[in-house]
This record gives structure tokens, sequence and C-alpha cells, in this order.
């Protein structure tokens, strides 16, 4: 039986670039073979929802952060964001517009439907 979600989560932000930038590359190959991806943003990793964050992002190799973000959105991707990680780090007011606050039984429940679930 073959998946047809596949959900990324992301725990690192700023502090590991390597390792964001791998996890959307991650991403953007879910939506490439037409799958309903989704990443989901906690711990660190809700610093990510921040465009000002995304802009200074670009590891070597790699396509730059902000560029790689905006494809997954163009591409139809869905970003989540832990809502008591963002409120923790006082992140209300400066994710993008795209990004959707969620708790933890959104994130369960659409691996546990069909998906695969990636942890960077």
């Amino acid at each position: 039986m073959s998946a047809e979600r596949f959900l990324v989560l992301l725990t690192r932000g700023p502090e590991d670039p390597d390792r964001v930038t791998v996890a959307w590359v991650m991403a953007n190959a879910g939506l490439a073979l037409g799958k309903q991806t989704v990443v989901v943003l906690t711990n660190e990793g809700v610093r990510i929802g921040d465009p000002a964050v995304v802009a200074r992002i670009a590891e070597p190799g790699f396509e730059p952060l902000e560029r790689l973000v905006a494809q997954f959105l163009e591409g139809g991707g869905e970003v989540w964001a832990c809502t008591p990680c963002v409120e923790k780090r006082g992140l209300s007011g400066h994710l993008r517009p795209e990004v959707k606050l969620v708790g933890a039984v959104s994130a369960v429940a659409f691996a546990a439907e069909g998906g695969l679930a990636f942890s960077f």
C-alpha cells in the first residue's frame, strides 16, 4: 500500500541550517511525487515560520531556504506550527500568513490516516 500523505516534522531552527534545508528539500520531493505534504514546525522549528529568519538561511549546495519554502507553498504544500511552541517563543505576530497553528492531534491524525512521517 502506497502512502498518499507525507509529513515532515521539523524540530530545528536557524541554529541547524543544514537540517532545516534538507527538511524542505524532502517536503518538496513529497509534492513532486504527488503526495499531500505538510511541514509541521515544532520546538525551535517554529522559528522557520518567520520570513525574516528564512531569508537568512542559505546552505551551500542547496537552493536558498526562502526559495525552497516558496516552491513548497506554490506547489500546494501546507505549513503547520505547534501552537504552544509558537506562544512559548513569543512568535505569534511574526509567522507568515500561510502558517496554520495546530496542536499535536492534527499532526498525529494526518500521519495516522495513511501517511509517512519524517523528522528533522
